[in-house]
Parts: C-alpha cells; sequence; structure tokens
C-alpha cells in the first residue's frame, strides 16, 4: 500500500514538474526574418557614439532582384542615401482640408463631411565623402541583401580638408556644423 502511494506520488510529482517546464515562457520567434541577422539590421541606421568616435549609419535594403551584383548596388546605395537623408533633406508638404456642415429647415439634423488629404515630397542632394559599406548580409529566406554604410565624422571632417573643389567657406560651415548635427540626431533618437 505505501508502495503504491509512492509510485502515485512519484507519478504526480513528475507530471507536475513535466507540465511546469512545459509552460516555461520562450520568447515568440519574430515573424521578421530579418531579426535572426545582425544587430544592425533591426537597428537601423542614425548617429551613434562608438569606440573610434561618432559616426552616422545607414542601412539600405534590396529585395526581388535576381542579379546579385543588381542586388548588392542597390542595397549599398540605399544605405548611402539614407545617410545622406540624415545630412540633408528638403521636405516640401501641401495638406488640403474640407469641411461642411449642412443644415436644412428641422435645425436637429444636419450632414456632415469632411475630405483631407495630404502630400509629401523630399529630396535629398549631398556629397558623402568617406562613405564606407563596412558590412552585407543576405537573409536566405527571401533573397534580400542588406547593405551597412558607416560615415565616420572624424574621416568626414579630413576628406572635406582634403577636398579642393569645395568652396572654403562651404567646407568651413560643414566642419563647424557636422559636429552639432551629430550629437542633434542622437538626441532626437534617444527621445
Amino acid at each position: 500500500m505505501k508502495t503504491k502511494h509512492l509510485l502515485v506520488l512519484f507519478v504526480g510529482l513528475s507530471m507536475g514538474i513535466l507540465l511546469i517546464a512545459g509552460c516555461s515562457s520562450t520568447p515568440a520567434p519574430s515573424a521578421d526574418p530579418a531579426s535572426l541577422g545582425p544587430d544592425w539590421v533591426m537597428k537601423g541606421g542614425g548617429a551613434f557614439d562608438v569606440e573610434k568616435g561618432k559616426v552616422f549609419y545607414g542601412v539600405g535594403i534590396a529585395s526581388g532582384i535576381k542579379n546579385k551584383a543588381l542586388l548588392r548596388q542597390t542595397a549599398d546605395n540605399r544605405a548611402r542615401a539614407e545617410i545622406a537623408k540624415t545630412m540633408e533633406t528638403y521636405v516640401a508638404t501641401l495638406a488640403k482640408d474640407y469641411m461642411a456642415s449642412t443644415t436644412a429647415g428641422d435645425m436637429s439634423k444636419s450632414s456632415e463631411e469632411q475630405h483631407v488629404e495630404t502630400a509629401l515630397k523630399t529630396f535629398s542632394k549631398t556629397t558623402l565623402h568617406g562613405a564606407t559599406i563596412v558590412d552585407r548580409w543576405m537573409d536566405a529566406s527571401d533573397g534580400s541583401m542588406y547593405s551597412l554604410c558607416e560615415l565616420d565624422l572624424f574621416s568626414f571632417k579630413e576628406a572635406l580638408d582634403n577636398y579642393k573643389e569645395l568652396d572654403k567657406q562651404v567646407r568651413d560651415y560643414v566642419r563647424e556644423n557636422a559636429e552639432k548635427m551629430h550629437d542633434e540626431m542622437e538626441e532626437l533618437e534617444n527621445k
């Protein structure tokens, strides 16, 4: 009889342990296969302080292109474009807003209507001295290519010093404001 109680107790404890182990929480896998890649794939671009100093990063993504050379070139160019957008972007916006309320006869009944429309256009144009593609990753699940472009603030300033065709006034302005722009971007990202 004692053996039977011990056996029931043992089976009960075993089942309880298996139940608890089976219910332990494990993080659900992300639906985005890109989350399996390097950290920078999901983190994206922006201004960062790293060991070697202040840098701008841009992440470019290209997919659906079978030609590997074109796929790589497109991802690289999109990564550079992300840095260019960080450096300088012209934005034009147009908003149209129409509202109307009509009441006829019975003042408790009215007809309401509204129409809101917004158009946004962005444009970036800049020369990225010292921008380098520092890493690439291909997502094997869908063939997307990810490129990481880095613009080291120190290298950028050095390249400006060596760039002879750039107007001295423009070169001095960019050099003086590059670090300020980096700090502002970092402050915005930390909010």
